[in-house]
């Protein structure tokens, strides 16, 4: 029985010592290096299924860079998911550049961009390094931005903005689209406020000025430095064709109008003429009253015979003067009616 224990015994020391023994050459070399761990904490995070000597690694070269981080902050980036080599080289960066950056700040910057184009070293690079960002952006499918003086002109501009990081506000903030669309408004803005496409030709940098006053860096992650105007060209006469595209509008609009009359004027007229036929059927009506009128006289003795034989010889000689009067020269021989 006391072979048994003792060989359990010896088994458990070895097992104690195997364990130490795995961790000892990474406590020996953060020991060494000035950037301590026990070796509890070692063990800990192989539990945790940390990988510990990442950590002590990053540590060390962040102790070596004059920053002093407690191991547990390492850890607890790791298992939030972020870049703790990244992170911490880009703690470096920053501080060595003089730039006020902490580790919480960094870690939120690695743990934001995570699954984009972007990173917490892309961020203090560019902070310490200003980048040129071109407007319009070329995978937009546009090379310049097209704008319009009052004189109608058009002129066509493709600038180049300067852009350094900001680091306070970089979190949650706009990135370069922003900065190219607000540019690109001001550009237009400014083109479009110039009396002549003469005068943006002549002074393009007034549009940097312009455009700089305007404060477009406001919510973003960058700060504006500078906006050079890299080409400035003369487009079409915009201006020109609303004028002859108006006026051809104006010429439908008036062609329109003038059927329109037409119409009116042809109802019109087959309105006048349905008159006339009116009018015409009641003269004809009442020239068929006249010999009923003159038989009801002569029967009610209103009318004497004499009478009606003077009114015939009347009648009689009215249409021969008429003849008389047509077939003269330029005359007809038309008989009149009666």
């Amino acid at each position: 029985m006391n072979t048994v224990l003792l060989w359990v015994f010896v088994v458990l020391v070895l097992a104690i010592l195997a364990v130490l023994f795995s961790f000892f050459n990474v406590w020996l070399k953060a020991m060494l290096a000035g950037a301590p761990v026990s070796i509890p904490n070692l063990l800990a995070m192989r539990l945790r299924g940390v990988p510990y000597q990442l950590l002590v690694d990053a540590r060390i070269t962040a102790s070596k860079a004059g920053i002093d981080l407690p191991i547990s902050q390492f850890e607890t980036h790791f298992l939030a998911g972020g870049d703790v080599t990244q992170t911490v080289q880009a703690l470096i960066n920053a501080q060595k550049a003089g730039l006020l950056f902490t580790w919480d700040k960094a870690c939120a910057i690695d743990l934001a961009t995570k699954g984009t184009d972007k990173s917490v070293m892309e961020a203090v690079r560019t902070s310490i390094n200003p980048k040129v960002i071109d407007c319009p952006n070329a995978k937009s499918g546009r090379n310049t931005i097209d704008a319009v003086a009052k004189d109608g002109i058009q002129v066509k501009v493709r600038a180049r903005i300067t852009v350094r990081s900001n680091l306070e506000r970089y979190v949650g903030s706009a990135q370069e689209e922003t900065i190219i669309a607000r540019v690109g408004e001001g550009i237009v803005t400014t083109v479009g406020s110039a009396e002549s496409y003469k005068h943006v030709l002549e002074t393009p940098d007034s549009i940097s000025h312009t455009v700089l006053k305007r404060g477009l860096d406001v919510g973003t992650a960058f700060e504006i430095i500078s906006i050079d105007i890299a080409d400035i060209d003369v487009g079409e006469n915009v201006g020109a064709k609303l004028q002859v595209a108006q006026a051809e509008a104006n010429k439908n609009m008036a062609q329109a109008q003038a059927e329109i009359r037409r119409a009116m004027a042809i109802a019109q007229e087959q309105e006048n003429l349905a008159k006339v036929q009116e009018m015409h059927a009641k003269v004809v009506e009442a020239q068929s009253l006249v010999p009923t009128a003159l038989a009801q006289a002569l029967r009610e003795g209103k009318l004497g015979v004499f009478d009606y034989y003077r009114l015939e010889n009347i009648k009689s000689d009215t249409a021969m003067r008429q003849s008389i009067g047509q077939d003269g020269p330029g005359g007809s021989s038309t008989t009149p009616k009666t």
